[in-house]
């Protein structure tokens, strides 16, 4: 996951009331640290997909506000929400039993990205996951440039991406963001309708092949300027908001009430980013599985 700058518009009061309907995965729990965008730094190899692997790099770009959040940043103040943590390649082999010994219970692990490139670390830390005891998902770096949502799902879904009901599988997780390859298209040159319509394609194919939604993965800023801040996807797409070096993480994009997850800083404790889930364990688990 890359690291834009933080928002700049004031973090708001807490999520409100505890949205427990069905089909909504989470609560709006006390709200818990801030966030960033994501993408995760992978091996030096000069292949474009690798280099997006630098999104976590991303946030240590040489800009003010950037240096400015990462040093600002920090553990959302006495939050007992899970833990949680996503890695790639850049994370390579994770001591999994001392992660979950310092607090995590869930993680989300690069799985691939466009339709060309999978994390080379994939399984190991997957299943290294699953087996010191945490509760794991996938995620796909979307490249809309590239080709369709629906080619890019079908991939992802063949190379770690899929889903089970087994208590154990947070579901697919689709991280879209700005252009880590290029600053002056950061919505890849594709327009506001078609983002949408790439995203609702990426959508589509994963609940055809798993019967979940993808979780979303972005920003206010990004959603606002790339997608013209769609409402379209709200009432069924868990969102994965990212904001760093706030306490709260501010104003939810397109119409989304209340986050599920929140990515609040790029370093700490765990291996790669540090993310909250909003809400209970039992609740957690209830989100993996799918009701």
């Amino acid at each position: 996951m890359t690291t834009w700058p933080a928002p700049a518009e004031p973090a708001p009061a807490a999520p409100g009331a505890n949205p427990e309907a069905p089909g909504k995965p989470g609560t709006a729990a006390e709200p818990a640290a801030p966030a960033k965008p994501g993408h995760r730094p992978a091996p030096a190899s000069g292949r474009p997909e690798d280099r997006s692997e630098t999104h976590k790099t991303h946030k240590t770009h040489k800009t003010t506000k950037t240096t400015k959040t990462t040093k600002t940043s920090g553990t959302p103040k006495a939050s007992k929400a899970p833990k949680g943590h996503d890695v790639s390649s850049h994370q390579k082999r994770v001591d999994w039993p001392a992660a979950r010994a310092k607090g995590a219970r869930f993680v989300y692990v690069k799985a691939t990205e466009s339709t060309t490139y999978r994390n080379p670390y994939f399984t190991r830390q997957y299943s290294g996951a699953r087996a010191a005891g945490l509760l794991r998902g996938a995620y796909h770096f979307a490249r809309p440039d590239r080709s369709s949502g629906a080619k890019q799902a079908a991939y992802f879904l063949r190379h770690g991406g899929d889903w089970r009901a087994d208590g154990w599988t947070l579901p697919p997780a689709l991280d879209i963001e700005y252009n880590p390859y290029d600053a002056r298209h950061k919505c890849y040159g594709v327009g506001k309708a078609r983002m949408v319509r790439w995203i609702r394609s990426f959508s589509d194919e994963v609940k055809r092949e798993t019967g979940r939604r993808p979780v979303i993965y972005t920003t206010t800023q990004w959603w606002k300027a790339c997608t013209g801040d769609s409402r379209a996807f709200s009432r069924n797409h868990a969102l994965w908001i990212a904001r760093h070096g706030t306490s709260r993480p501010g104003k939810l994009p397109g119409g989304w009430r209340y986050w599920t997850i929140w990515q609040y800083d790029a370093k700490g404790r765990l291996p790669g980013d540090q993310n909250l889930f909003n809400g209970s364990l039992s609740r957690l688990r209830i989100f993996a599985r799918g009701r």
